[in-house]
């Protein structure tokens, strides 16, 4: 199983967008458990953060389409980054076992930014623009959604 390191990420960044205080960097971990350490801006990006849990349903069914999402459209500048929710990181690390991610994929130990994004349910999505701004909230993930999902993110790709 890979598991993506994320040095370059910046969740203070994203937060800060949420007009929500800073992160910091002990508050986030890759899944084997080393620390996001390096916070650097990610303007030019557009950004879609998932708060995810390996017991939620959805979640399963969104994984495959983030996958596709960050393979679509990476070199077009999407980053995807999944925050694990799991109170026990072996319960991320099954689930992710048996629906792969090959995007960024972050634990966040103590729900400390769950909780400074006031998630109202899982899954939640951010999709932050190439300026920082959040542009898009969703709860929830269903199939007929995806269409309106996707052109969101075109529409962001497509801005200056």
């Amino acid at each position: 199983m890979q598991y993506w390191k994320i040095s370059g990420l910046l969740i203070g960044f994203l937060l800060s967008c949420l007009t929500v205080s800073s992160v910091s960097a002990t508050e986030l971990s890759d899944l084997p458990g080393s620390p996001v350490s390096t916070m650097q801006q990610l303007n030019g990006k557009v950004v879609l953060v998932d708060f995810w849990a390996s017991w939620c349903a959805p979640c399963r069914k969104s994984f495959p389409w983030l996958n596709t999402m960050h393979q679509q459209y990476a070199e077009d500048g999407l980053l995807v980054l999944a925050v694990n929710e799991d109170s026990d990181r072996a319960q991320a690390s099954r689930f992710l076992q048996q629906v792969p991610a090959q995007f960024a994929v972050l634990y966040d130990s103590n729900g400390t930014v769950a909780e400074k994004f006031q998630l109202p349910g899982m899954p939640s999505s951010f999709l932050i623009d190439k300026k920082g701004q959040v542009r898009y909230r969703h709860i929830g993930f269903k199939q007929a959604d995806i269409a309106d999902y996707e052109a969101k993110i075109r529409q962001l790709l497509a801005e200056e």
